[in-house]
């Protein structure tokens, strides 16, 4: 009997660990362009930091990041078991937060002067190059802003994972969820680690006798700033897929209309699909920049007036 019940909970388990494993993909598969965006953002996080400051500043927000995962599940568990409906409304949220970040970068790329001047990245620089300034004591402030990036997008992907677990056991949603943190965790610090040190390990090749060696490390030297700026282009465009993705799935009125219009495109469905949501990313996010633009510019009047 006891070998017996033995056998029966290995292969309760086994079937769990089967659904857990299918589910995990299918919530890494939709949380992908999150992810692009979250490496992005974060390897931009050190530009212009010290060389020898690189890893610490890294290190430390993956510290962050680990921390506001350990809060996010939980809290992510907890309101899908209280009130399901709440995730969707938090999904949504997270949709035209993206839309809005996106559409930001694109402004303040192309069209800077319709926003305020961003000095940050300048700050950053100007801190390094003025040795009077505590570099720790001024990392820790960007530090901290980082990781409040982190815990937004990270809220995006935990809900992301726990919706296409929709239907499972809490054990299932927990193992899912769990998985997926310490997964994206690890492989978005651990990537955001290697590119900010490949210009330093290609300088580091350049140096040696072989011309192998040397090749390559010119090759890493041109390539790592190429790779920052794809980063950053790719990071954006997956704000507006998945921020515009997102709020298409939520309005079924939108997300049948999309599906149709799509279907007439034939073997471009799914491309025509993308692009459509990456459209409706892009002209949420904008009429987003222009509410609170005009609100902080009206508040900027007011408190002038005063």
């Amino acid at each position: 009997m006891a070998g017996a019940s033995l056998l029966t909970l290995l292969d309760d388990i086994s079937v769990i660990l089967d659904d857990v494993s299918v589910m995990t993909k299918v919530a890494a598969k939709k949380t992908a362009g999150v992810l692009g965006d979250d490496l992005a953002l974060n390897a931009e996080q050190v530009t212009g930091v010290k060389a020898d400051r690189e890893l610490p500043v890294v290190w430390a927000v993956a510290k962050g990041s680990f921390i506001n995962k350990l809060i996010l599940v939980p809290a992510a568990l907890l309101i899908s078991a209280i009130f399901p409906p709440l995730v969707t409304i938090l999904l949504m949220c997270g949709g035209l937060f993206l839309s809005y970040e996106g559409a930001e970068k694109v402004i303040h790329k192309f069209w800077p002067q319709l926003l305020p001047h961003d000095e940050e990245q300048g700050a950053r620089i100007r801190a390094n190059a003025d040795e009077t300034i505590d570099l720790v004591a001024y990392e820790k402030d960007k530090i901290k802003g980082a990781v409040r990036t982190d815990f937004i997008l990270s809220a995006e992907i935990i809900v992301i994972a726990l919706g296409s677990a929709a239907g499972a056991t809490l054990l299932e949603k927990s193992l899912v969820l769990a998985i997926i943190a310490v997964a994206i965790t690890i492989g978005v610090y651990g990537l955001v680690a290697a590119i900010v040190k490949m210009d330093d390990l290609g300088l580091y090749l350049t140096k040696k006798d072989s011309s192998i060696q040397q090749s390559l490390g010119q090759f890493l030297l041109s390539a790592a700033p190429k790779l920052m700026k794809f980063l950053s282009i790719a990071g954006t465009i997956a704000m507006f897929l998945v921020g515009g993705g997102i709020l298409v799935h939520g309005i079924d009125l939108l997300h049948h209309g999309v599906a149709d219009l799509a279907h007439l495109t034939g073997m471009f469905e799914g491309l025509t699909t993308m692009l459509i949501n990456a459209l409706v990313g892009l002209v949420v996010g904008v009429a987003i920049v222009a509410i609170v633009t005009m609100i902080g510019k009206m508040r900027g009047g007011n408190s002038t007036a005063h």
